[in-house]
């Protein structure tokens, strides 16, 4: 079962899922990158531009997932350097540190909070993400062009698109493809009609909509529903 809160950590998102024994559903394309815990590992995930199908596990999942645009900060690596993988927390951080907080959060009564106070003490220790960052994701997910949103800024578009690739593993094209997908399903979970559903989300049509589901979450937006 997979149970999500908000974190004390600003923006991020805490979740959990038990073991199960079944094969986990795809992971969408969100912009985040997640902290996890799995038995004994600590790991990363990078921000995706595809659907991630994961493996079947039997094991307890955990993992923070920072708000997009602030996980290069807390995890001190480019996001570029982390599109589409899933990687140890010891291939980025020394060994000896990820095998103390590894051990700190497996002998946890709750595992899910003590990842949490993990990230929560990384945070802490320190500079605080680029307020900058966060302003171009509220641009680009109401729908600005990336013309507006740099200007907006009072940056070129080639210096988004670097600042961009740093922080959300993918050029502000990208990132607004991947926010328009999160709105548009935020809709149809809703019970908006899929043509009313493109129309609000931003998509051109209903044709629009369909084709950018099937290249980033690999499946039609009806099978989608019925997995989520």
């Amino acid at each position: 079962m997979y149970v999500e809160r908000a974190s004390r950590l600003a923006g991020a998102v805490v979740w959990s899922r038990g073991a199960s024994g079944s094969t986990v559903g795809a992971v969408l394309p969100d912009g985040c990158m997640d902290l996890l815990w799995n038995e004994g590992r600590l790991l990363v995930a990078g921000p995706d531009t595809h659907a991630y199908v994961a493996e079947s596990t039997t094991g307890r999942w955990a993992g923070v997932r920072f708000h997009p645009g602030t996980g290069p900060t807390f995890l001190g690596v480019p996001a570029h350097e982390l599109r589409d993988l899933r990687v140890g927390l010891a291939d980025l951080w020394p060994a000896s540190e990820v095998r103390r907080l590894t051990a700190r959060v497996a002998a946890a009564v709750d595992p899910v909070t003590a990842l949490e106070q993990v990230a929560l003490d990384r945070a802490a220790a320190v500079e605080p993400p680029d307020p900058l960052l966060r302003e171009v994701v509220t641009a680009l997910d109401a729908g600005r062009s990336i013309a507006a949103t740099a200007d907006r800024l009072g940056l070129s578009a080639r210096q988004l698109h670097r600042r961009s690739l740093t922080a959300f593993g993918y050029g502000p094209k990208t990132l607004a493809r991947v926010l328009r997908l999160q709105r548009a399903l935020a809709l149809a979970r809703s019970g908006l009609p899929f043509a009313e559903t493109a129309t609000r989300s931003g998509f051109a049509d209903q044709a629009h909509l369909a084709r950018d589901v099937r290249e980033l979450a690999g499946m039609p937006l009806g099978e989608l529903l019925t997995r989520s």
